[in-house]
């Protein structure tokens, strides 16, 4: 097959190549996190949308923003509050009028939604109605306001960020909205030698020059190739299974599923675990997927689309563990 600028093959390679380049360019802003980066850069290849999860301060802000500079996409930050308004993130209609003619008419004024990369901060602390509304314009890229309906420029990738150490005053994602996000990416404290590094070069003069690695266009056909990328149906079969294992009703389901699973994953989350896999190959210079993708991104698409239930609450056993150990089990009837 070929695309616009070339065969896949070559788009593939070059691809790998922007990627040492695009992780050099973030390097000069953001010290460690790689995995956070990989994941962030997988999901908006796979024309997906990110859930960040992680205490105040570890730089995730700074991330998504310097994401959208090397990739020359338009940034808009939303900061979630109680009193936030859907038409303060979709946009408003305001009464304009025509300074020649003196005639009135009203005229649409986009909100921040409007940008390739929004960043939806403490998504939530603003309550479901405010949250629907940026979570349709996740699904369908557009908004329609006053009867008239607006596309999204495109891509479009949200990454919305949630504290997990303030619950008070907040108002938690339902389970079928959290299943539009196709990562949950957990964002943990630096080590000690990267903390060192961050102080050094954030209390210094230091200002990093950043160079632009790709464009929106090209983004576009990125995501467009992903699609194309041919996938062997040992692959496929392992994805369902995994994600029917996590189904406690399933006969497939391990005894500790049975325990511990109130509710498992829907097909969404093995249609990322395959989007997830042809991205995390094509990243890698690869041009179709291996099993080993599909592990690897099994647990930012599973963690928050498995839910426990009160015995393994009371039992001290999280979502995570209970992932590896379905991936275990899984490997072993492979």
């Amino acid at each position: 097959m070929n695309t616009g600028t070339g065969s896949d093959v070559q788009a593939v390679a070059r691809l790998a190549q922007a990627r040492q380049r695009l992780e050099a360019e973030l390097a000069k802003v953001i010290i460690g996190q790689k995995p956070v980066i990989e994941q962030v850069l997988t999901c908006l290849l796979a024309h997906g949308h990110g859930l960040l999860i992680g205490v105040p301060g570890l730089a995730k802000t700074l991330l998504v923003n310097t994401l959208a500079r090397v990739l020359d996409l338009s940034f808009n930050r939303i900061q979630f509050t109680p009193d936030l308004m859907p038409s303060d993130i979709t946009g408003t209609e305001i009464i304009d009028e025509d300074p020649d003619t003196g005639r009135r008419g009203f005229r649409f004024v986009p909100g921040p939604v409007f940008a390739n990369v929004v960043l939806a901060d403490e998504i939530n602390r603003t309550p479901p109605k405010t949250q629907a509304a940026l979570l349709q314009a996740m699904q369908e890229y557009r908004v329609t306001v006053g009867g008239r309906t607006y596309e999204l420029p495109a891509p479009f990738f949200v990454l919305a960020t949630q504290n997990p150490i303030e619950l008070e005053g907040t108002y938690p994602l339902p389970e079928a909205q959290l299943d539009r996000f196709m990562f949950s990416i957990v964002v943990d404290y630096p080590s000690p030698e990267e903390e060192k590094a961050i102080v050094r070069s954030t209390t210094s003069a230091y200002e990093p020059v950043l160079e632009r690695i790709l464009d929106a266009d090209e983004v576009q056909g990125l995501q467009a190739l992903v699609r194309r990328v041919p996938v062997a149906d040992e692959v496929l079969d392992f994805a369902v299974r995994l994600t029917g294992m996590t189904r406690p009703n399933s006969p497939d389901a391990p005894q500790f599923v049975k325990d511990y699973v109130s509710w498992g994953a829907g097909p969404r989350a093995t249609q990322y675990l395959v989007l997830g896999a042809k991205t995390r190959a094509i990243l890698d210079g690869r041009y179709t997927p291996a099993i080993d993708d599909v592990i690897a991104v099994a647990l930012p698409v599973l963690r928050h689309r498995v839910i426990t239930n009160f015995t393994a609450e009371a039992e001290n056993i999280r979502v995570e563990e209970l992932i590896r150990r379905l991936i275990e089990t899984c490997c072993r009837g492979r």
